[in-house]
């Protein structure tokens, strides 16, 4: 999942996170959620699923509401801190790796979630 620049969650499976981010960057290559939008953090990721299962996740994560989102990044933050150690993709957070935590707790402006 990617926070986005209008403080929404981005929802999405990829076998690379690293081109992935870049073809949303761009706001060409990437999903069209991106259009009028940037990733500015990557604030959940998993690992150990083959297409058919990161599909199901997708699926079943997509489904949540926005606050059930929040809660579960806010759940697994330091398990995904240590997965982008693991896989090095510590610059796909920001700076201040707090942002996070910060943004967990506004749930009520989430309105649009994917």
């Amino acid at each position: 999942m990617i926070l986005t620049s209008d403080d929404q969650v981005y929802t999405g499976i990829t076998t690379d996170m690293r081109r992935r981010w870049q073809a949303h960057e761009s706001g060409r290559a990437g999903a069209r959620y991106f259009r009028g939008r940037k990733p500015v953090q990557l604030c959940f990721l998993e690992e150990g699923h083959n297409r058919s299962t990161a599909s199901q996740r997708e699926y079943a994560l997509k489904a949540l509401s926005a606050k059930a989102k929040r809660a579960l990044i806010h759940q697994h933050q330091v398990t995904v801190l240590q997965l982008m150690d693991k896989y090095d993709l510590q610059h796909l957070a920001t700076p201040d790796r707090n942002t996070l935590k910060q943004s967990t707790s506004n749930t009520s402006t989430i309105s649009d979630e994917q």
